[in-house]
């Protein structure tokens, strides 16, 4: 999640994410720490003055003209006003099919994002990507990621359940989506508003959730109807302190659910653009929640 509080970590929060690359980050610390030497100081700190991003293997990306799919921007009635979202339908198979919702990090629906609502779409499934700044002019009023980081800071939980519930039942609604059948996926702060999301809205059949943090209490989870994957990295320290109560919770459901744990990753490891990108354990994990999501929303073959 976004802190003001904190402007280093913040910006090396976002770098990790993909928002600049290791130059600009240090460019941007120096205005904090003084110099370069304090700013590679505290990099280093985080474990990220030898990081490297490895490519991104062949074939993980979309681009928007990709003849599998058909991509654009939607508007949609929202409780805040005109909810904004990327929507992806898939080509050369037969409509309706079931849908997935993208939830974004905490720096909105940014060309990763969309990015990622491709691949969903290529999956075989309804993508919709949300755009959870939309009750502010939407992401593209905020180009900097520092300022749109602020703007995602400034939503309230009541309010992006607001626009996570108006985006779901609109889209549950739609002739092309097969059944009503929905499922959820999201990143980092969206994994976090995709736990929410599954608790309160038993409309949504399956939920992945992408180092999401854990709610506290994880007594809510007991109350949740959709099926749960779970994805986070082992050496993501901070946020798994909660995947035991997360586990206690979920055991004393009846709830179908897995959670996976990858040796060796760290926060963001799905986001191909940022320093902590771990290709296996992304490739891994996205073929997983694709599994998932086929299973459990009863997605025909492609």
């Amino acid at each position: 999640m976004y802190q003001e509080k904190d402007p280093i970590q913040n910006l090396i929060h976002l770098h990790v994410d993909g928002a600049f690359n290791r130059r600009e980050l240090i460019e941007r610390l120096v205005k904090y720490t003084g110099s370069v030497a304090a700013a590679t100081a505290a990099v280093e700190g985080a474990g990220l003055l030898h990081a490297q991003t490895p490519a991104c293997p062949a074939g993980v990306r979309v681009s928007e003209d990709d003849p599998g799919i058909s991509a654009g921007m939607v508007t949609m009635h929202g409780e805040g006003g005109p909810l904004f979202a990327y929507q992806v339908l898939p080509r050369h198979v037969e409509l309706p099919r079931p849908a997935v919702i993208v939830i974004h990090e905490n720096r909105g629906l940014n060309e990763h994002i969309k990015d990622v609502t491709r691949r969903a779409a290529k999956a075989g499934f309804v993508a919709l990507g949300i755009d959870l700044l939309s009750r502010q002019g939407g992401t593209d009023q905020f180009p900097d990621p520092v300022a749109a980081g602020a703007a995602y800071n400034r939503t309230q939980t009541l309010e992006r359940r607001e626009d996570m519930r108006s985006a779901l039942l609109t889209l549950r609604d739609q002739s092309y989506v097969l059944g009503g059948r929905v499922g959820a996926v999201g990143f980092c702060a969206g994994g976090q508003n995709c736990f929410d999301l599954a608790i309160n809205s038993p409309e949504l059949t399956a939920a992945a959730v992408f180092y999401g943090n854990v709610p506290n209490p994880a007594d809510a989870i007991q109350s949740m109807r959709p099926a749960l994957i779970g994805f986070f990295g082992e050496l993501d320290r901070n946020l798994n302190t909660g995947l035991p109560r997360l586990l206690t919770a979920l055991q004393a459901t009846q709830r179908v659910y897995s959670l996976h744990v990858y040796e060796g990753a760290r926060h963001a490891f799905h986001n191909d653009t940022g320093a902590a990108y771990d290709p296996a354990a992304a490739c891994d994990a996205w073929a997983k929640a694709m599994e998932f999501f086929g299973r459990h929303l009863d997605a025909p073959r492609v």
